[in-house]
């Protein structure tokens, strides 16, 4: 070849298929065979053809990118795994894509603000958020400028179009009901946030399993992270120092209480039993190793993007909303 740019129709001829399925497999849409999509790979890397993404954004409208914004701190967003776990899967499902991953953070009623007016079909082609808490309004004005938007849980008084959320009440029911069947009678909880769906859903799920067993609440509420489980069980310890059994809302937050019982003197599981709630890799790893609700935070990134890349092709989404299933795993800590 000359110092000529080789052109859409080279690619075409090469792989022998029409123009438009080259500009399909070049936008990442799934509508394309898999013979395809490689005869049309294989012939842009025999002519080394670059798409002119300047050109391709005025025809197709599209920028190529795909923001996720976290409504949390630097601090738990690199120090907690779950958000890890989060970018993990959405990255790969994009990888394919051409997409680029725009990573912001939204803590404070400024920052919304200029991520507000920035978040827009300029500049995004969709957007995924996670961490919200209630009523947050950045979704709905997000749909409304134009931009497909998937959220990463269900914060209280929203109604999204679509979703990806775990079965946090079955999750939390399922582990205080081994708790129970352990023979645990003083069963205390360390509740997440209130002004965030999972943390409404798995206190809910812990009081329905109670009550079903008929046993009294024993509920401290943290922030997810370590220090507030240590915190709450202090507090716990202080209200009911004969309580035998500890469920709380997230890992970082049973970790939290297995440091703060050995402090105190009390073995676990022998005098108090600890489950959490996330099966993060640091549970297997604790002491004793902590029995915990597995939740894959990678299924739950790939299932946000695989919405999101569906809305933004325009293409059928018969469930938009789409509920994870949990299972209690069981280690030594209860």
């Amino acid at each position: 070849m000359t110092g000529r740019r080789p052109t859409l129709e080279e690619v075409a001829a090469r792989a022998g298929v029409g123009r438009g399925t080259v500009s399909r497999v070049i936008n990442g849409s799934p509508k394309v065979s898999a013979q395809a999509r490689e005869a049309v790979r294989k012939a842009i890397d025999e002519l080394g053809y670059v798409p002119n993404r300047a050109a391709r954004t005025l025809v197709t409208n599209r920028t190529d990118t795909v923001a996720l914004v976290v409504a949390e701190s630097e601090q738990r967003l690199f120090g907690e795994p779950y958000f890890a776990g989060i970018i993990r899967g959405i990255s790969a499902t994009l990888g394919d894509t051409g997409l680029q991953l725009l990573l912001a953070l939204a803590r404070s009623p400024e920052e919304y603000a200029r991520l507000e007016h920035y978040l827009t079909p300029q500049h995004v082609d969709g957007v995924l958020l996670t961490s919200l808490h209630a009523e947050d309004p950045l979704p709905a004005r997000l749909e409304a400028g134009g931009v497909p938007t998937v959220l990463g849980g269900c914060p209280p008084g929203l109604a999204p179009f679509s979703y990806v959320d775990v079965d946090n009440r079955e999750g939390a029911r399922q582990a205080v009901e081994h708790l129970v069947a352990r023979g645990r009678r003083r069963i205390a909880t360390i509740a997440g946030p209130q002004d965030m769906g999972v943390g409404i859903d798995r206190l809910t799920g812990y009081r329905v399993a109670l009550a079903e067993a008929g046993l009294p609440e024993l509920v401290a509420y943290g922030d997810f992270g370590e220090a507030s489980g240590i915190t709450a069980v202090e507090e716990l310890l202080e209200r009911d120092p004969g309580l035998d059994a500890v469920f709380a809302a997230d890992d970082p937050m049973a970790l939290g209480a297995l440091r703060a019982l050995r402090r105190r003197g009390r073995r676990v599981p022998e005098d108090v039993a600890v489950v959490g709630f996330d099966d993060s890799a640091a549970a297997p790893l604790a002491d004793p190793p902590l029995t915990t609700v597995h939740q894959s935070a990678e299924e739950m990134g790939r299932e946000m993007a695989r919405l999101l890349m569906a809305r933004i092709n325009g293409d059928p989404l018969p469930e938009p909303v789409v509920i994870l299933k949990p299972r209690l795993v069981v280690r030594a800590s209860g």
